[in-house]
């Protein structure tokens, strides 16, 4: 055995075991080292004899530091798509991102068959602005193809300073060829909640990500639609379409906004501290009016755990389409290096023990995305109604001036009162026809 290697195979024991070990070349010391620490040793020796050939044949010089993290990086993302390493620049962007300013495009990416999928892009941001969409798989970076790539190093690119450009190439599912799109990079400072009156007494509010302050916004929202309504909201629209997940405590808090009681969502893992269990608070912002979610493809994680505990407590109606199917918890473990391990710890489950994980929520009303057009033939003034007919009989309860009176203010209405169209949003409009009719199932 030589000398390298020796002095190798103590360096790796130390950092596995954290005890000085003795190497020897004594094949019997071997196997009780393998017997009582439990070290693959055959693997280790490959991998010494690997790092060895790199250090000493490789076309350029590379020092040991770099070739260490490479090592980490491939260890964590061989793993899974979510599991990875953070070296100190990395796990600063990644805490900047949970608290809602950061730079980039404003796109959350996961890998797939070595390419970059964009999992959902985030409201207002300038990748939503030029088009990129969930699902696109992203081939090329500026002339750079993506294959071969670390999703870490594909995630360096697309940062950058704010007004730059860059090209992305992405395939879309029903195009026939490679798409491109240039996008200016900005700093992203992303508004998790939004809402609006969609009607008068129906209420819309859209979250577009899951950050700490995600459910205390959600509640601050509600509250100023309550104003602007002058009243309570008869029926509410939850909007998670395209958002990516986020902060997990955070879906249970929103979770626990509209439920009572009982279980939100729980969590398994192999070690002890990864099993965690979110139990509701009595209270509900909405007091039992009518809630519909919608959810899509671009749904993942936290989105998918609020769909979930509200489609399983039936506190709301799932309506859309199938969602991403992210159903595991990544734990951020800071390292003494100054870096961190994002590493999968746990599945999460909805109250009634569904696993989401590669499956998904199947919304209550399955309804895909159309674009509808508005018809421009359709003139109110031109139809004939009963009481336009000659001969037309009177109304024993209302006098012809009174209905004619009636019809003008219902049109007056209509015109003043239309703040959605089926043709703006086809699944939002159809959300909003939902919450009417089980309003009037309610009063019933």
């Amino acid at each position: 055995m030589s000398k390298q290697y020796k002095t190798f195979l103590v360096l790796v024991f130390g950092i596995f075991v954290g005890v000085s070990v003795s190497i020897t070349s004594s094949v019997l010391a071997e196997k009780k080292a393998e017997e009582s620490v439990g070290l693959p040793l055959n693997e280790l020796r490959n991998f010494s004899d690997i790092f060895a050939r790199v250090k000493s044949d490789y076309v350029e010089e590379v020092d040991d530091k770099t070739l260490l993290e490479h090592a980490i990086r491939g260890m964590l993302t061989g793993l899974d798509p979510h599991s990875t390493y953070l070296n100190n620049d990395e796990y600063k962007e990644l805490k900047i991102g949970t608290t809602g300013k950061f730079g980039g495009l404003g796109i959350q990416v996961g890998m797939e068959d070595g390419f970059v999928k964009v999992i959902s892009p985030i409201d207002d941001t300038p990748a939503f602005r030029a088009g990129i969409e969930s699902g696109d798989l992203i081939i090329r970076l500026d002339d750079k193809s993506v294959k071969g790539m670390t999703l870490n190093d594909a995630v360096k690119i697309m940062r950058g300073e704010p007004g730059t450009d860059i090209k992305l190439t992405v395939i879309r599912e029903g195009a026939d060829k490679p798409l491109p799109f240039t996008v200016t990079r900005d700093i992203i400072s992303v508004k998790s909640v939004k809402s609006r009156i969609l009607e008068p007494d129906y209420g819309y509010i859209r979250i577009s990500n899951f950050q700490s302050k995600t459910a205390r916004d959600l509640v601050s929202e509600l509250s100023n639609l309550k104003k602007e309504n002058k009243n309570e909201l008869k029926g509410l629209v939850l909007d998670l379409r395209n958002n990516p997940g986020g902060v997990l405590s955070a879906a249970a808090d929103v979770s626990d906004a509209f439920i009572d009681e009982g279980k939100l969502v729980y969590t398994q893992g192999r070690i002890a501290n990864s099993d965690f269990e979110f139990n509701a608070k009595p209270g509900d912002i909405m007091n039992g009016s009518p809630v519909v979610v919608l959810i899509n493809g671009g749904s993942a994680s936290a989105s998918e755990i609020v769909a979930g505990a509200l489609q399983d407590h039936k506190r709301a109606v799932v309506m859309g389409s199938k969602s991403f199917g992210k159903g595991s918890v990544q734990t951020i473990q800071e390292l003494r290096s100054g870096g961190a391990v994002k590493i999968t710890t746990a599945r999460y489950f909805t109250p009634s023990g569904r696993s989401i994980q590669g499956e998904g929520i199947t919304p209550d009303i399955i309804l895909d995305h159309y674009d509808i057009k508005d018809s421009k033939d359709d003139d109110k003034s031109l139809r004939i109604k009963e009481s336009d007919l000659s001969g037309s009989i009177s109304n024993p309860t209302k006098s012809q001036e009174a209905i004619k009176k009636a019809e003008e203010e219902g049109t007056k209405d209509e015109e003043k009162d239309e703040k959605i169209k089926a043709s703006d949003d086809f699944q939002l409009f159809e959300a909003l026809l939902l919450l009417k009719g089980l309003n009037i199932l309610n009063k019933s």
